[in-house]
């Protein structure tokens, strides 16, 4: 039952009584040496022997081996599908009659007996369940002991871990599997919303069509009527001064701009961050390569290209800009604790001022602290209403003031359990109330002279995940922030949490569980739940807030009336929200830049999406910036963009109802470079058509375009 140059089953199994198993195999033994190495297997004694010849021990290892494998199978509801045959599915064992000659004698009984085989084979099989047994025991402990587990309960939303359940084979390390119970339908805040409705019908948000001029404007008629007819009444101007205005506040507020571009500004890098100035001559956009373009839009609808500033040393991308509020200077940052001041001046040329926020007290060149100081980064930079101060938002947890003027940090507090990713002033008007958004979910208020002894003058609670972006409204009352577990919510100052109620919170959910990290994946909306201690006023929903810092704002009060809060998107469109948390309007900006530039094909040849083989990346679009304009119904989406998010985008769309029958200049949708140039390149042309139907071998050369 071996080769020639083997041993007989019964030297394998220890069976012979007058012979023990060889020590060393020969060479060709490949089949008993090497599996024995594998399945630290070991051989018998002669005691072991005489077992193994005893039916009744035969019997009893068969029943171990079903109950261990029945048994298992309860624990680890994975080994459902394994097949009829077992956990290893069929096992043949081919066995050839020796040609020895010294085993010719041997008796034809002592050769085939039956139970030496079969006890061969149950052996195999119960060593291989123990070791597989053992292996998925130690695969479970790595699990539980390294919190790996949390990377197959993401790919696998259907199951959660039962916390109260203790397994009593592995001990409290591991927690029983068992199905997630359906959650809650209404836990998911009401819309419209009660509170957002009141906000609306106060004024401070907009107008509203029961203060219209004229009646007959309330009832049915449509949108373009309704235009048309106010744009009437302002021309004639029969009504009194009051009533003038409100029909001007109606207008601004009802043009909400279209997906359709004007204009499509294309860059080789990301757009991280691009903003308008505070009166609207000014635009700029920030570059994942370290570069800050700058645009001159006195004229909203003929933009002209400024001057270029760019960051040195910086890691990674820039990561935010700020206006100051003469837009004499631009201050910029990347993930260094460096800040760059840079003129906005076209005529000056000369290399930014290097700020460094770590105010190491050192005595150094601006070059040497733009590339070696610091010790954190910086997530978020603002100016102060006056001009005077920046407050940064840095990783750690912590906030940044530094005083322009004296070239020195005046704070630097750990305000936060986890990176501050943005910051901004209450009030233009005023230096010294702040707000803080972080990781650790929380959104604080700080009073510059006060806060040195790191203690928030107050805190809003409300977001289940990380914030990602706050914006204030100007007005030192309301404030604005995007969540990562995809919700925006609207805060009033007055209903701000003491410091003495926020620290005698006790721990829930928002602080017990881990982090969603919003770069990678889906957010399972199973996972979402209203805090208990949630005091926001308003939760905007239906973006997506994830891969970026997706940002949010307030629209501008001149071109919107305040009308509305608006938000990019992960899935490349910008969602506008009445106050009451109902949708006005969809920027469908993914499908206003799509296949609007070319890419390389494996030639290195451009081609075009649609023309060029299915085999490319297809064009993708996460809008994570955009500003409305404020004086003209217009609205900028910063964005990644291109055949796998590779390049940028700034599109600039107006309110244009009726574009499909614009006939003006210049034509919409105009494909311009960073510096505005009509680029013939970013255009499909009839050669590289030609081009891509010759390599698709489709034969066709016609002369349409």
């Amino acid at each position: 039952m071996a080769d020639s140059h083997g041993r007989s089953l019964q030297d394998i199994l220890g069976a012979s009584s007058s012979s023990r198993p060889a020590a060393t195999a020969s060479p060709g033994d490949v089949t008993t040496a090497s599996e024995s190495e594998g399945m630290d297997y070991e051989a018998t004694s002669d005691d072991a022997s005489a077992d193994i010849n005893d039916p009744e021990y035969i019997e009893a290892i068969l029943r171990g081996a079903n109950r261990d494998y029945e048994e298992d199978d309860d624990n680890d509801e994975d080994d459902e599908e394994d097949d009829e045959d077992g956990p290893y599915g069929e096992l043949q064992v081919e066995i050839e009659e020796e040609d020895d000659d010294q085993d010719a004698t041997q008796s034809e009984a002592e050769r085939s007996e039956p139970p030496y085989i079969l006890t061969f084979i149950l052996t195999v099989l119960l060593i291989f369940r123990i070791a597989a047994a053992r292996q998925r025991r130690q695969v479970i402990r790595l699990l539980a002991t390294s919190e790996l587990g949390r990377l197959f309960r993401f790919a696998h939303d259907d199951d959660e871990f039962d916390i109260d359940d203790e397994d009593g084979e592995y001990g409290p390390m591991w927690r029983r599997r068992r199905r997630r119970p359906p959650a809650d339908p209404t836990r998911f805040p009401k819309v419209p919303s009660d509170e957002g409705t009141e906000l609306m019908n106060s004024g401070t948000f907009g107008s509203n069509e029961e203060e219209s001029v004229n009646l007959s404007e309330r009832g049915s008629m449509g949108k373009k009527k309704k235009l048309a007819r106010r744009i009437l009444d302002r021309e004639l101007a029969t009504d009194s001064h009051a009533k003038q205005r409100l029909n001007q506040r109606l207008m601004a507020q009802g043009m909400i701009p279209a997906s359709n571009p004007d204009m499509v500004i294309h860059y080789n890098q990301p757009v991280y961050s691009g903003q308008f100035s505070d009166d609207g001559n000014f635009f700029y956009s920030v570059n994942k390569d370290y570069k800050v373009r700058m645009y001159d839009t006195s004229n909203p609808y003929k933009w002209r290209y400024y001057k270029t500033v760019e960051y040195p040393f910086g890691q990674w991308t820039l990561t935010d800009a700020s206006l100051s509020p003469d837009n004499k200077y631009l201050a910029y940052t990347s993930i260094r604790s460096t800040v760059c001041l840079a003129p906005t001046d076209p005529n000056d040329q000369g290399d930014p001022y290097s700020l460094d926020l770590a105010d190491t007290g050192r005595q150094h060149s601006d070059m040497y602290r733009a590339r070696f100081g610091g010790s954190f980064g910086i997530w978020s930079i603002r100016f102060s209403g006056d001009g005077r101060e920046l407050v940064a938002g840095a990783s750690g947890g912590a906030i940044v003031v530094y005083d322009i003027e004296s070239r020195r940090t005046t704070q630097k507090i750990n305000g936060h359990d986890d990176d501050v990713n943005a910051v901004c002033f209450a009030d233009k008007s005023s230096p010294h109330i702040l707000y803080s958004g972080s990781d650790d979910t929380t959104l604080k208020v700080w009073d510059t002279r006060s806060m040195g002894d790191s203690r928030a003058a107050g805190a809003f609670v409300g977001h289940i995940e990380g914030l990602t972006y706050i914006d204030s409204k100007g007005d030192g009352r309301y404030i604005l922030s995007n969540g990562k577990e995809q919700s925006m919510k609207l805060w009033d100052l007055r209903m701000v949490m003491s410091p003495s109620d926020f620290t005698s919170l006790r721990p829930s959910r928002r602080t017990l569980e881990p982090r969603f990290d919003y770069r990678w994946g889906a957010y399972d909306e199973d996972d979402w739940y209203k805090d208990p201690n949630d005091n926001s006023l308003v939760t905007f929903r239906g973006h997506r807030v994830l891969r970026t810092l997706i940002r949010c704002h307030f629209s501008p009060p001149d071109s919107t009336n305040s009308r509305y809060v608006y938000s990019g998107s992960e899935d490349g469109k910008i969602y506008i929200w009445n106050m009451d948390a109902t949708i006005a309007g969809i920027v469908d900006v993914q499908g206003a830049t799509k296949n609007t530039r070319p890419h390389h094909n494996e030639y290195g040849a451009l081609a075009w999406n649609g023309i060029e083989d299915n085999s490319q990346t297809h064009w993708r679009t996460c809008v994570r910036d955009a500003s409305w304009h404020p004086n003209a119904p217009m609205i900028v989406a910063s964005a990644w963009s291109g055949y796998g998010m590779n390049t940028g985008t700034c599109s600039v769309h107006s309110w244009n109802d009726g574009a499909e029958e614009d006939e003006a200049e210049p034509k919409m949708g105009l494909r311009v470079n960073q510096k505005l140039e009509v680029d013939p390149g970013l255009y499909p042309v009839q050669q590289e058509r030609r081009y891509g139907l010759r390599h698709r071998h489709l034969g066709a050369y016609d002369n349409d375009d």
